[in-house]
């Protein structure tokens, strides 16, 4: 017995002897990753040859930025589909570029199988709560195609499945010499769903309740990420943070009053027409998303009565404002005082993994998650804001639940409903021949 505990014991010891190692390594013993190419076009290169590296990426950041707003502005116009599809390339861009770097990090070790289950634990989550979005609002679509209810109705079981196939999968890859290290990679790629695809779901859902629920939170981050960097560029001199050393508290107090005064107005300039206002439904019968409806009393202007100090000051006692507005002013705070923790966050991961940018896509800014660091962190704040205090109950969802109900289901519902309303003497009762 004792021999046998002792042979178990050593046996143990040289397996964690042998891979311990990956355990106690240092941040100095990560393998550096090769800086990416400046994909800088050589148009502005040229033009701006002339230019001392700090102003040359000014110019290169303030060209690039102009041109995405434009290119969003399209894309808006173009439709709450365009942008759902929009959302989805960019969740898929984020994955693409973290997973990158955890393969990048350990290429030496050539791991089997990592980059074929993450891409494939990638395409399990998104079936998942697309699957889930598609049951919610597309209900009576969903009930003309019977391959499509079939799908549906056993929606979270195939997910599931799926899921689990990948998970079989990966433990038959795992490898004696890299047992530890490939479930850091397994945990990794989690944390990577969670970050990038979870969230993702929820700017969808946001969306869903209404196109300014989505544009003035997003446009509130770009809004503190641009007028925080001109504050910093011209004015800074205190550091903010030892993470990011270039953030400074002029930029930060600057990005703050600049982004509660925009969001502001631009929730009043928004909340006057129903396309931004007016939830996204799928009509069947013209089998495409509309923005119609009677917009709330939230997008409908208000009365209030003026502190005293600002009557005196604005000579007036009351003043009209969209509800929408005061929201707003929640929404801009927390874009731009919690907001940058997320680019603090992601500045922390850089810096572990000796980087400087997720990717070089976009020149003068890094890559996709450079830009949607903050924007992540800011979808869930806007789903919940939006299930704590502002979304009732939904009729049009739950009609669309009736509708898939069995005949007999929703004859038992109409009796119910009706002996209620009767009850409430919202009906009459009908008198019996």
């Amino acid at each position: 017995m004792i021999c046998n505990n002792l042979v178990n014991y050593t046996s143990e010891t040289d397996i964690d002897d042998r891979y311990g190692d990956l355990d106690s390594r240092t941040d100095s013993d990560i393998p550096e990753i090769p800086p990416s190419s400046d994909r800088t076009p050589e148009i502005l290169k040229k033009a701006l040859s002339g230019l001392s590296s700090r102003w040359k990426n000014w110019w290169i950041r303030g060209i690039l930025t102009l041109t995405m707003i434009s290119l969003f502005f399209l894309i808006i116009y173009m439709g709450s589909f365009m942008l759902m599809l929009l959302v989805l390339g960019i969740q898929v861009k984020c994955f693409h570029e973290i997973i990158t770097i955890g393969y990048r990090v350990y290429h030496s070790y050539d791991l089997p199988w990592f980059r074929t289950l993450s891409w494939y634990f990638l395409l399990c989550v998104n079936y998942f709560f697309y699957g889930e979005t598609v049951a919610d609002y597309f209900a009576t679509f969903v009930q003309r195609e019977e391959q499509l209810q079939f799908l549906i109705r056993y929606h979270r079981f195939i997910s599931f499945a799926l899921y689990l196939a990948g998970f079989c999968m990966f433990v038959l890859s795992l490898v004696k010499k890299h047992y530890r290290l490939q479930f850091y990679m397994f945990a990794w790629t989690h944390v990577t769903l969670l970050i990038t695809v979870t969230q993702s779901h929820l700017v969808i859902q946001n969306l869903f309740e209404g196109m300014i629920w989505f544009l003035v939170p997003i446009s509130s981050v770009i809004c503190n990420d641009i007028t925080a960097y001109l504050f910093g560029f011209f004015f800074g001199r205190t550091p903010l943070i030892k993470l990011s050393p270039k953030k400074t508290w002029e930029g930060f107090i600057g990005g703050f009053f600049s982004t509660v005064i925009f969001g502001f107005i631009a929730a009043y300039v928004l909340s006057k027409y129903q396309y931004f206002v007016c939830p996204v439904e799928y009509r069947s019968d013209v089998n495409s998303f509309v923005t119609e409806c009677e917009p709330s009393e939230l997008f409908q202007l208000q009365s209030y009565s003026l502190p005293p100090f600002l009557k005196a000051l604005l000579r007036r006692e009351t003043i009209s404002l969209y509800p929408f507005q005061i929201h707003s002013i929640a929404l801009s705070t927390f874009a731009s005082l919690i907001g940058p923790f997320g680019g603090f966050f992601a500045s922390g991961f850089k810096r572990a993994f000796k980087i400087k940018d997720f990717a070089n896509t976009i020149p003068g800014h890094g890559g996709i998650m450079d830009r949607f660091d903050c924007q992540y962190l800011m979808a869930t704040f806007v789903h919940v804001y939006i299930t704590s205090f502002i979304r009732g109950p939904n009729p049009s969802k739950v009609l669309q639940q009736l509708l898939v109900l069995q005949p007999e289901q929703q004859l038992n519902i109409y009796k119910t409903l009706k002996t209620h309303l009767i009850e409430k003497g919202i009906l009459q009762p009908t008198l019996k021949v």
